[in-house]
């Protein structure tokens, strides 16, 4: 390219704050919109609450950062990366997506490109987006605009798969938009493109991805269940299993978030549309969601006081480690479960506040606080892995539970305290 587009990111979270930092790296023109004025505010600080990048890499690039969509005007290709969650019913929400599409539209410049990342099914780019943004800018698309597909690819919290270092997959329109979509892409990933030939393949490529990895973990899951009924610890199973060249090594545990837990979703809803059900995306889900209550399930069993006089300490409530989000974390799950069945349980988490852990109507806790009935290790924080067993151990009762969800400590040391070690 003899010229560096100019480039507008809608959505400043884990996905598009990260790709607009690579782009401005490379000397793109960048600029960022988000409906959030405390997150364009934080940015405008130096600080990403995320903690995808450090203030030192904010500062280290050039990008503006706004709540007006009017810098959208400026952008050659619009990039679009808001969340694709779903609702009570598990139906996907693409109300984010099309209120982005609102957006864009009323601000798009003739020429434009307009390029999505978020998880979707196949057809939502072209079928739903492409006339909202015709609607809203008065322009044709495929003529005065193009659209394009790109799905992200990003893992909260992995800083080894960072965006530059993650094979991107690129759909456009057509070859010209294609052309110009993997030369921008490929000027910033150094792992390489990969040009789909449709839109609509992206899209599919993208959904299964995840829902492959809940499939299989939920066959995990079930077999962990399994071992916990047989008697047998699921982790030497699967370190016994492990020794087979081709054996998957995936570990049980609670499926959540905003990717693996969703997408799945996704392809059941395209499915429906066309008449199909689904048996294996829809039988992973269900395992999936079946393992909070299971768990509280396994530590109310185990407690030697009746739940109601039982006190309890949740350590974790992201949905994943050393990450602080907490979106669709299925921690908020088994603490239903929990207090369902009468316990006291506190909550404490190193990177969620005290207060906000209150505002989820959780109760704040912390080890000194104990000792407990029981502590569950759910969300394995470095803060959490670093602290000497002794600590954790001494912060539950004699003849308490210690519940690790993952498998981590040392259960053996833990059993010799006097304590139950559970996992799952």
């Amino acid at each position: 390219m003899e010229t560096k587009q100019t480039i507008c990111l809608i959505g400043l979270g884990y996905v598009g704050l990260p790709l607009a930092h690579a782009f401005a790296k490379k000397g793109y023109s960048v600029s960022g919109f988000d409906i959030s004025e405390k997150r364009i505010s934080e940015l405008k600080a130096g600080h990403d609450r995320t903690n995808e990048l450090t203030d030192a890499q904010l500062k280290e690039v050039s990008i503006e950062y706004s709540t007006d969509p009017s810098i959208i005007k400026n952008a050659e290709v619009v990039i679009v990366t808001v969340p694709t969650p779903v609702d009570e019913n598990n139906k996907p929400d693409l109300s984010p997506v099309e209120s982005a599409s609102h957006i864009v539209g009323k601000n798009l410049r003739k020429d434009a490109i307009v390029v999505y990342e978020s998880t979707v099914y196949p057809g939502v780019t072209e079928d739903l987006c492409g006339p909202i943004l015709e609607k809203e800018s008065g322009m044709k698309c495929g003529t005065d605009f193009t659209l394009g597909y790109s799905p992200e690819r990003i893992n909260p919290g992995d800083k080894k798969h960072t965006v530059e270092h993650i094979v991107k997959i690129v759909a456009g329109q057509d070859e010209k938009t294609l052309n110009i979509l993997a030369d921008l892409y490929g000027s910033i990933i150094t792992a390489g493109v990969h040009r789909a030939p449709s839109i609509k393949v992206a899209e599919m490529a993208k959904a299964i991805e995840n829902a492959q990895r809940d499939l299989n973990i939920a066959y995990i899951n079930e077999i962990a269940m399994l071992c916990n009924h047989i008697g047998i610890s699921t982790k030497d199973v699967l370190t016994a299993a492990g020794t087979k060249w081709n054996f998957l090594p995936f570990s049980p545990g609670l499926v959540g978030g905003h990717c693996i837990g969703v997408d799945p979703y996704y392809l059941v809803e395209k499915a429906e549309q066309l008449g199909m059900n689904t048996q294996l995306i829809t039988a992973g889900r269900s395992v999936n969601e079946g393992i909070a209550p299971y768990v509280a399930k396994q530590v109310i069993n185990a407690l030697t006081v009746p739940a109601a006089k039982a006190s309890i300490l949740v350590l974790g409530l992201t949905f994943k480690e050393n990450v602080p989000d907490t979106r669709n974390s299925k921690v908020h799950a088994v603490i239903d479960a929990l207090k369902k069945s009468g316990t006291h349980v506190k909550v404490h988490d190193p990177f969620v506040k005290a207060e906000d852990v209150t505002a989820m109507k959780h109760d704040h806790g912390t080890l000194a606080d104990g000792p407990y009935d029981a502590v569950l290790l759910l969300v394995p924080h470095k803060q959490y892995m670093d602290l000497p067993l002794q600590e954790i151990v001494q912060a539950v009762k004699e003849g308490g539970v210690l519940y690790d969800l993952k498998s981590l400590l040392d259960g053996e040391k833990v059993m010799k305290a006097g304590r139950t070690y559970l996992a799952l």
